[in-house]
């Protein structure tokens, strides 16, 4: 079976969330409120969080389709997955169900779902263009996919700074941590991850022809939407 992500470090929950607040200064729950926004999910809707992580963006979903609709989060980690289920009996959000899946073959049904996102984890796809195909196939026509994903920016002095934090200071951080391979890993993931005009071109080319994208804090976030064609 294929695997959904490339040969990441293990990463434990505890400190996953940890992290994501140190390196954003807790931006991160803005931008996934935000992402959740333009996925434009309505009271009663569908909606699928692929590579949920700690279940952040999956709950934002969830507040928005209410007890009535429905939302799942999967992630390739079963250590993720029980904080994320943790997460949402603490928070009291119902209609969200957290389950493992590989992402590249998603246990779906065509058109399951209203919307799709994926929150910081398209960069970890071992095939990307996989990934997004299986996204098109879950999506009903004309729902939408939304991808919030860390960019390099390349205009100084916003390009020397993010060089300096995420190739020097993220990785002390994860030695701090105690898991300096799996931060090491981040940066060198982001490099390789196409441009935000790159992505949206891949977007189109595994059917979702109306894409656009927003760049945020500068130029290191952007939050890319989609709608699926038919």
């Amino acid at each position: 079976m294929a695997t959904s992500q490339t040969s990441l470090p293990s990463r434990e929950s505890g400190v996953y969330d940890l992290m994501n607040t140190a390196m954003t200064a807790g931006m991160h729950y803005r931008w996934r409120e935000r992402a959740a926004d333009m996925a434009d999910v309505e009271p009663g809707g569908s909606a699928l969080d692929v590579c949920c992580g700690t279940g952040d963006l999956a709950l934002e979903l969830a507040r928005r389709v209410g007890a009535e609709g429905t939302v799942i989060g999967c992630d390739f980690s079963e250590r993720m997955l029980d904080a994320a289920r943790a997460k949402a009996e603490r928070n009291g959000v119902s209609g969200v169900h957290f389950e493992w899946a590989d992402a590249l073959e998603l246990p779906y049904a065509d058109a399951s779902f209203d919307a799709a996102t994926i929150g910081f984890g398209a960069r970890n796809l071992a095939d990307l263009d996989r990934g997004l195909a299986e996204l098109r196939r879950v999506v009903r026509p004309g729902g939408r996919l939304v991808i919030l994903e860390i960019t390099q920016p390349t205009r100084p002095p916003l390009s020397a700074f993010y060089s300096l934090w995420f190739d020097r200071i993220v990785p002390l951080l994860g030695t701090v941590a105690g898991d300096r391979s799996a931060y090491t890993y981040l940066p060198e993931s982001v490099k390789r991850f196409p441009s935000p005009r790159g992505l949206a071109e891949r977007m189109a080319g595994t059917g979702f022809p109306r894409v656009r994208y927003l760049v945020l804090a500068g130029g290191i976030i952007t939050i890319h939407t989609g709608v699926a064609g038919t």
